[in-house]
């Protein structure tokens, strides 16, 4: 049993997305879907669609940081989705989908910070990074088909045609950080 267990939660996104491309992760032993950051108790998956409760679609890990270190695993978050857009990952528009860390310590803080202040130096990015660095609040725990969704259907046309190139161009630029048995 891993004895260096880190947690951090982000919002990156629709949570399907996100989901499928950590839990390829070396070093990743869990990833739950669910809902952080709002102002509504239990909310639901129609409640935080609406916009209105606050919270970000969120993906909560666990990680064995002997493994995977909170640089590695930072620098996946942000090269797996755009932290340039406000509120906004692709097609899919609103408050519920903007790019946020939920820091459970400050060491997660400090890194976050550094890591935003070395990809604008280098400019990585065309645009600033938006991207929200806050204390991690409750986490709400996403329904049950929501969890492991691209796993579960892998045959659903929004699987094939979004998340899959995702995991495709993921996979060509972080090939030495994927699990071998998804190899």
């Amino acid at each position: 049993m891993p004895s260096n267990i880190q947690k951090i939660t982000f919002g990156n996104g629709c949570f399907w997305c996100t989901e499928a491309i950590f839990q390829s992760l070396k070093g990743v032993l869990s990833v739950t879907s669910g809902y952080m950051g709002g102002h509504v108790d239990n909310p639901t998956y129609k409640d935080v669609c609406t916009g209105t409760t606050g919270h970000a679609e969120v993906i909560a890990l666990e990680y064995d940081a002997d493994v995977l270190s909170l640089d590695e695993l930072l620098l996946v978050f942000f090269k797996t989705h755009n932290p340039t857009t406000l509120n906004r990952q692709g097609n899919d528009v609103g408050t519920q989908y903007r790019s946020a860390i939920f820091y459970t310590t400050d060491e997660q803080k400090a890194a976050a910070e550094v890591m935003i202040k070395t990809l604008t130096d280098e400019k990585v990015f065309d645009s600033p990074i938006v991207t929200e660095i806050i204390p991690a609040s409750e986490f709400y725990k996403a329904e049950a088909y929501h969890q492991n969704y691209f796993n579960d259907n892998p045959g659903q046309s929004y699987c094939a045609f979004v998340i899959q190139p995702k995991l495709n161009k993921f996979a060509k630029e972080f090939t030495d950080k994927i699990k071998p048995e998804l190899l």
